[in-house]
């Protein structure tokens, strides 16, 4: 496991091991999506992580996906998030925020009947969202315009400029599992033609756009990007990930970002093949392994050179101090799913340390 412990420079970030925690949507927001207590507590708990990867965060009003989920872009937001990287820092920690656009998986019924928006006019399928009437099935959304993308643009520059005075030691794009940015890259979403659409140069072209907007915020040693080429989840799929990865990963390198964050798999099992050997292959910083990996999967993994680091989600979920349970080969403390996105401490706060 000693490869696991070993300090990791991801860009500016200074990290004294290789086992990361992995963006976790929780539901635990206060009224007007704002970080309260319970949530500084949750995060301090699990400060031995090597970073802490907050969860999704929406970067601009009326885009909400998930009904209780944080955001970033009002002063009571970033406010109550000052409150919970004191928490972390106090506690020995380090914490990026995940900034977020819920894109067509935002609903009118948590958006004051907003319609929401996407590349093309594709619904998801085959789920519901939970809305406050109850689980509905999700709309179809309004394809943005060309000329609406400079906006969004904007919205996530300037929750990058609220995450930097919220405390945060960096920021972590999420361009993976079929919200906005996701939904542009793949094709299965994006099927617009213009500047946006098309080719995959085309269609990467949003996240390229927001890459460069935080990057002049923060600096790119201190912006991650998470991506997720095989994830079914939220109706995704693209014709060629493998060659998706592939182009982003070269296209990714003059950004000299602090890491790029890869999810391996598909949730649903559905999409298979392997995208972290070209990740590897063609990015030169950086890369962060997750989805699934067991303690010696992911030190062999980091051993081997095929990753620097990896995230674990669930297991940082149920064990607050996960690495010292990896250090020396403790049991871990099973999840509760029922308790994954309901409101209080309960599967939250309440999962009990090593004795």
């Amino acid at each position: 496991m000693s490869a696991l412990f070993k300090p990791l420079q991801a860009g500016a970030l200074t990290l004294p091991n290789r086992i990361l925690m992995a963006p976790l949507t929780r539901c635990r927001a206060e009224d007007g999506h704002v970080p309260g207590d319970l949530i500084a507590t949750y995060y301090a708990q699990r400060a031995s992580a090597g970073l802490i990867i907050a969860e999704a965060t929406m970067t601009m009003a009326g885009n909400s996906a998930f009904w209780h989920e944080p955001g970033i872009h009002s002063d009571a937001q970033v406010a109550g998030w000052k409150q919970v990287t004191d928490a972390v820092h106090q506690a020995g920690g380090r914490i990026v925020l995940q900034l977020w656009h819920g894109g067509r998986a935002c609903h009118p019924l948590l958006n004051d009947g907003a319609q929401p928006v996407a590349p093309s006019a594709i619904a998801i399928t085959g789920d519901e969202v939970h809305t406050p009437e109850g689980k509905k099935p999700y709309v179809t959304p309004r394809a943005l315009h060309d000329d609406e993308l400079p906006a969004i643009v904007a919205g996530f520059r300037h929750a990058a400029e609220n995450a930097r005075l919220a405390g945060f030691d960096g920021i972590e794009l999420h361009g993976a599992n079929g919200y906005l940015l996701d939904e542009f890259l793949r094709d299965g979403s994006n099927t617009r033609s213009g500047p946006y659409g098309g080719p995959l140069e085309n269609r990467a072209r949003l996240l390229l756009e927001v890459l460069e907007a935080c990057c002049d915020v923060w600096g790119g040693d201190r912006v991650g990007l998470r991506l997720s080429p095989l994830n079914s989840y939220n109706s995704m799929i693209d014709s060629n990930p493998v060659g998706l990865i592939t182009w982003l990963a070269q296209r990714l390198n003059p950004f000299r970002l602090a890491y790029l964050h890869v999810m391996r798999g598909d949730f649903f099992g559905q999409q298979k093949g392997d995208v972290l050997t070209p990740a590897r292959e063609h990015y030169q910083g950086v890369l962060i392994g997750n989805m699934g990996y067991t303690s010696q999967e992911a030190a062999t993994a980091i051993e081997t050179g095929l990753l620097d680091a990896v995230a674990f989600g669930v297991p940082f979920l149920a064990n607050p101090d996960l690495p010292a349970r990896f250090k020396v080969g403790a049991g871990l403390n099973p999840p509760n799913p029922a308790t994954f996105y309901s409101p209080g401490a309960e599967g939250y706060t309440d999962y009990p340390f090593m004795q």
